[in-house]
């Protein structure tokens, strides 16, 4: 039996070893949601960045921002940048609704706004069932993730406390403030009520410019986006991105945005995030920016207080960028937190 085991688990690294870095995909079948709808034919997406050591005790798990796929997040795994994977195993996870893992775009059996309404609770549900089931990985290293991926982390905190020694999710939050849940419904209803949004069943994508703008204004702060751009820049972005038909898909965009907005890690402790904290087990770094205008830092930082998280506060007047702008900062804390 122990030999048979062995095989086995020789065979499991093998196999993550030799598919490092490519698109792969995890067939979870019918998956049952919180509100008691299901996604039929649930299929999530990932990559694996590094080497699986002989204990599993090397993973880092990090799921992916809003509209965001592991194909973007390749660049933080490596030598020198925010995961070093000559260390660690990182397991990089498609987020539900992001084009990659089942979305209202690619779902063949719940197409557009048939695609149900879901939370990042079960988005959270699914990246443990690929981990547990697909990829026999019980326990992690850490779980990290940038934006909405820190809100994930949030939730895989609350959800999966025995699960990971240590958390670091990066200008996220464990519930979005009234500011951000105010833009985030501007967003969704901008492109709801484009003449082009019929209903969901649109030809092209609805209100493609000023979706664009709203990332370009959310994204970063005057100073800096005065800073980095010219008139004559902005007048040529904002044509280009309404003639980009294919730059995002709306219905994709609004699942996301809904399963944000309904974030809140403290609804299954009658509201209360003192309790929702006490279940935290793990060691958490809090990496906030205090400029950031997508996400604001308040509730990030105030649940940090209640569980003695150390926290990096990215002060730049590059709002929710400052990950990148202050990149070297971000990836040294980081480095020094997982040892």
């Amino acid at each position: 039996m122990k030999r048979s085991i062995c095989v086995i688990c020789g065979w499991l690294l093998f196999v993550l070893v030799a598919h490092a870095q490519e698109q792969q995909f995890a067939n979870l079948g019918d998956f049952k949601l919180e509100n008691g709808r299901v996604i039929r034919n649930c299929r999530i997406g990932y990559r694996t960045f590094g080497t699986l050591n002989a204990g599993k005790s090397n993973v880092v798990v990090f799921p992916t921002w809003a509209g965001g796929t592991t194909e973007q997040l390749k660049s933080n795994f490596g030598p020198g940048r925010l995961i070093d994977t000559t260390s660690y195993f990182v397991v990089a996870i498609d987020a539900l609704s992001n084009g990659v893992s089942s979305s209202p775009s690619n779902s063949r059996a719940q197409p557009r706004m048939r695609f149900p309404e879901f939370t990042l609770r079960d988005t959270v549900a699914t990246q443990h069932e690929l981990l547990t089931r697909v990829l026999n990985i019980h326990h992690v290293k850490a779980i990290a993730g940038i934006s909405m991926g820190g809100m994930q982390t949030f939730q895989w905190m609350v959800s999966y406390p025995d699960f990971m020694d240590k958390a670091i999710p990066i200008v996220g939050s464990p519930r979005l403030a009234p500011y951000d849940l105010m833009l985030w419904q501007a967003q969704i209803s901008a492109l709801m009520r484009d003449r082009d949004w019929k209903g969901g069943n649109y030809r092209a994508n609805p209100a493609r410019a000023l979706d664009f703008a709203f990332g370009e204004l959310l994204l970063t702060t005057p100073a800096d986006y005065n800073r980095r751009k010219t008139r004559e820049q902005v007048f040529a972005d904002l044509a280009k991105a309404q003639n980009d038909a294919h730059r995002f898909d709306a219905n994709d965009k609004i699942r996301q945005v809904q399963a944000m907005m309904q974030l809140d890690v403290s609804r299954e402790f009658g509201g209360s995030m003192e309790r929702a904290a006490r279940t935290v087990k793990a060691k958490v770094l809090d990496v906030v920016a205090r400029n950031d205008h997508v996400v604001t830092f308040r509730p990030a930082f105030e649940f940090a207080g209640l569980v003695g998280a150390k926290i990096l506060d990215l002060d730049s007047d590059c709002g929710h960028l400052a990950t990148s702008c202050e990149s070297r900062l971000l990836n040294t804390v980081v480095s020094d937190f997982l040892k």
